[in-house]
Order: C-alpha cells, then sequence, then structure tokens
C-alpha cells in the first residue's frame, strides 16, 4: 500500500542524504552476538558511512528494553571513483552510471552482484550464529536501498540457505537491475514483506524510480507497502523512522517498551492494484 502522510515534515537536523564527502574506511561489520530477538543490517547511501547511518537510526532503538531486542549493525562500503560525482572518491556498494536516478538508470549488473553476494555472507554468518530468518531485516537509504532491493529478492538461491523472512525496508531507493532478472527468484523470495519509503520531491533518485521499483516487486508477487511524502527530498525525516521503527516491532511481536507482546506477526496481506497500496503522508 502507498501511504502520504498529510503532516508534511522537514527533514530532521543532522539527518543527511547521500553525501559527497570522501571515506576512506574499510568494509566492516560489527561481530553480532548470539542472542534471540530481531536483527537490523541497515546499509547507508553513497558517500556515506556505518557511523553516520548508526547515529541516524540506533535512538530509535535505544530505549530500556529494545536494545537487547533488536541488534542494529552499519557496515561501510568500500571507496571508489565515481566519474558522475566528477571523480569524487566516496564510499560506495557499487558504481553510479549517472544522477538523477531515474525509472531507466541502467547500472553495471557484475558490480551490483558483487555487492550483492558480499552482503549475502554477512547475512549467512548471522544465520550460523543463531539467528532465526524470520527475525531479520535488511534496510537501507539510497544507494543502500537499492543494493538491498536485490538482496531481499535474490536471497534464496543455491549459495544460500534461507530467505529474508522478517522484511526489507527501502529508503529513496530503486531497483538497479533490468527486468530480465525477474526469473531468477525464487518463490521463497517472493514471500519477504518490503517497506518503501520514497519523498516526491527527491531530486536524486526520482519519485518515479522508487514508484517503479515497488511495482515491479509487486508484479513478482511480493508485498510492498510504498508511503511517499509530497514535500520530502533526498533525506530521511523522523516520520519516516517512527513508522519503521513500529512496523519492525509489530513484526518482531515486541512493544515499544521490548516486552514481548502475544499477538501473532502481521501476515501483510495482499491487496490489489497499486493505488490502494499507496498512502501520502
Amino acid at each position: 500500500m502507498i501511504v502520504i502522510p498529510t503532516n508534511n515534515r522537514t527533514p530532521r537536523a543532522g539527518i543527511p542524504s547521500d553525501s559527497l564527502t570522501p571515506t576512506n574506511k574499510l568494509l566492516r561489520m560489527a561481530a553480532a552476538r548470539p542472542s534471540a530477538g530481531g536483527f537490523v543490517l541497515w546499509l547507508h547511501g553513497s558517500g556515506g558511512s556505518g557511523d553516520e547511518s548508526r547515529a541516524q537510526v540506533e535512538p530509535y532503538f535505544s530505549a530500556p528494553g529494545l536494545a537487547s531486542s533488536v541488534r542494529l549493525s552499519f557496515p561501510t562500503a568500500p571507496t571508489a571513483t565515481i566519474p558522475c560525482y566528477g571523480d569524487a572518491v566516496i564510499t560506495a556498494w557499487f558504481g553510479i552510471t549517472e544522477v538523477p536516478i531515474t525509472a531507466k538508470t541502467v547500472r553495471d549488473e557484475n558490480e551490483v552482484l558483487k555487492a550483492v553476494e558480499f552482503v549475502h555472507e554477512l547475512l549467512d554468518k548471522e544465520v550460523a550464529s543463531g539467528t532465526s530468518p524470520s527475525d531479520i531485516f535488511v534496510c537501507g537509504m539510497s544507494q543502500g536501498g537499492k543494493l538491498l532491493s536485490l538482496i531481499c529478492i535474490w536471497h534464496f538461491l543455491d549459495h544460500s540457505a534461507f530467505s529474508i523472512q522478517g522484511g526489507c525496508v527501502v529508503f529513496s531507493g530503486s531497483v538497479p537491475l533490468n527486468r530480465s532478472f525477474a526469473e531468477k527468484v525464487s518463490s521463497e523470495a517472493r514471500k519477504t514483506p518490503v517497506l518503501w519509503f520514497h519523498g516526491m520531491a527527491d531530486g536524486l533518485v526520482l519519485f518515479e524510480a522508487g514508484h517503479a521499483g515497488c511495482a515491479f516487486l509487486e508484479e513478482l508477487g511480493m508485498t510492498c507497502e510504498f508511503k511517499a511524502y509530497p514535500t520530502l527530498g533526498h533525506s530521511l525525516v523522523d516520520e519516516e523512522l517512527q513508522y519503521f521503527q513500529q512496523w519492525i516491532l509489530d513484526r518482531l511481536g515486541i512493544s515499544a517498551s521490548g516486552a514481548t507482546e502475544k499477538t501473532a506477526k502481521p501476515s501483510s496481506p495482499r491487496r490489489d492494484g497499486l493505488a490502494k497500496r499507496i498512502s501520502i503522508s
């Protein structure tokens, strides 16, 4: 469902979009301790870092009780030279061929798939450590959102022992490959629920790209809730992150205080017609 909130908020101070500030951090992943509860892997946008994302997202899961119920991980992408940014050296999960990103933008498939494989390895290790696939959520902003849109539908391949059953959350992203790969998506992967946020004033990843990505996932038979924000550009706002937090907790059956609720996880029923799936905030 596409939701467009009516109380349009301006970007929250201190939450940047995909900045071009170069960073030279190597790929890293904090060691996850096996425990019950949810696991959230967050992928930042190009030019960002895991530390920046942690500062933005972690406060929404820092309430007493939540920190032990929901574990968060924020890896940082390697650096790369991006020609369309004047050969700037920035963190990036894969190359950027043009800006703004439209519904027709084509990426280097080999670069994208290498990034997908890297994240798959992180998730496989998390499951091996004892985390249930039903408690895993992959989330990301901008380029990180583009990458996870593939991760969530390609994780149930021969090399991988499970599908991401918790869910995927995309902020200002798109689907970075063409429709020819649809036949590679397994029936198990199609069960992954997706929550998608996008600003209608986004000048970096155009709204049309996000809208088309959500529609494509639904064509695959996936459930994709799309929330649109009329005045929001390429940035995160508090309203998005609050909804994101509650969506994760609802699916885990955890209250905002960290207590486990007895109600069943939401089933995310399918809805017919894209207009019915859109909500405008």
